[in-house]
């Protein structure tokens, strides 16, 4: 059994920025991974969340794949994806939906791909957040907790400027935030048990692709983490849950933005026998300026060379290849 690892709690609601902007340095430079509180969504929208989850994964495999993911969108059914193909040639135990923004340009062609509305019992509640309208209705019922997560991730990401001593309106400024790509992920591992004699995961070990991830999970525990990536064999820490908050964890893009000051730590989905729910948010910010050096002085030695997000993102950073990190 894995040891339990105790991650630093950030709350976003303190007044005191700049110490919670140190503690995020602190977190990321030896974890890459923290607890958030105040986070500003409701306990109550989040259960109903998960409730929907769980219904749209207990209908019908037809039904779902009726819905097929395409494009980043839409369902992928259990074993479909393998985090870690050298490890494991099942693939993952988990099943997934995926839903990108409704402001993203490419989605006047449609990509998100919805279940009938006839499937699920929705709300009819008109909500006002940040002056926008929400009615939780139908398919605007998933898309408004992204709304809340969006808020979230805006106010987390001026205090990581902050721990980076810039000003707090750094992304703002350099269009960080113009045009965020956005994904909200429901998430279903559902604790079969395999008798092959393969050893399989609910995400085999991989590391997130954009700036910052925030994940609610339904109580049950199951996510592990690798501080040392450097050592052979990975050793693998529990992360508990803590009710009311997010676990927050760095990807890919923040480790090149801040040239490996902070280091996202390999992640993998463990005890694949325990039933349980995720909801994912990945904040991968704006396209155009993501991977730079626009913080950094002329006697820095850079780790990366500059590049996009379109270039930077693609199906290979879902996989998981120890050869390349940067250690």
């Amino acid at each position: 059994m894995a040891e339990a690892l105790q991650l630093p709690v950030i709350d976003l609601s303190s007044p005191d920025r700049l110490s919670s902007a140190n503690s995020i340095r602190q977190a990321c430079i030896e974890y890459g991974f923290f607890y958030l509180s105040n986070h500003g969504v409701k306990a109550e929208l989040l259960r109903e969340v998960l409730s929907e989850s769980r219904k749209f994964f207990s209908l019908p495999v037809e039904e779902k794949m009726k819905l097929a993911r395409k494009e980043h969108r839409g369902y992928s059914p259990l074993y479909d994806e393998n985090l870690d193909p050298a490890s494991s040639s099942k693939g993952d135990s988990k099943q997934s939906y995926y839903v990108g923004p409704l402001d993203d340009p490419m989605d006047q062609i449609k990509l998100n791909q919805w279940p009938p509305e006839g499937d699920f019992r929705y709300t009819a509640i008109l909500e006002t957040h940040n002056g926008i309208i929400l009615q939780r209705t139908g398919q605007k019922f998933i898309w408004c907790w992204p709304f809340y997560f969006r808020s979230a991730g805006k106010r987390l990401l001026s205090l990581v400027a902050l721990s980076l001593s810039l000003d707090e309106d750094f992304f703002v400024r350099v269009g960080g935030l113009d045009k965020p790509t956005a994904f909200l992920r429901l998430l279903h591992y559902p604790g079969d048990a395999i008798t092959s004699g393969e050893e399989i995961y609910g995400a085999s070990a991989h590391s997130d692709y954009g700036m910052i991830t925030l994940l609610a999970t339904d109580g049950v525990p199951g996510l592990q983490i690798c501080r040392d990536k450097s050592k052979r064999p990975f050793i693998w820490e529990d992360v508990p849950h803590i009710e009311g908050t997010f676990i927050v964890n760095i990807g890919d893009m923040m480790e090149r933005w801040t040239n490996c000051l902070f280091r996202f730590s390999p992640i993998r989905s463990g005890d694949y026998l325990k039933e349980r729910l995720r909801v994912r948010y990945d904040e991968i910010t704006g396209a155009a300026r993501l991977v730079d050096r626009t913080i950094y002085d002329s006697e820095t030695h850079f780790l990366f060379d500059p590049s996009e997000f379109h270039i930077y993102d693609s199906e290979t950073h879902f996989q998981f290849d120890p050869s390349e990190f940067h250690i």
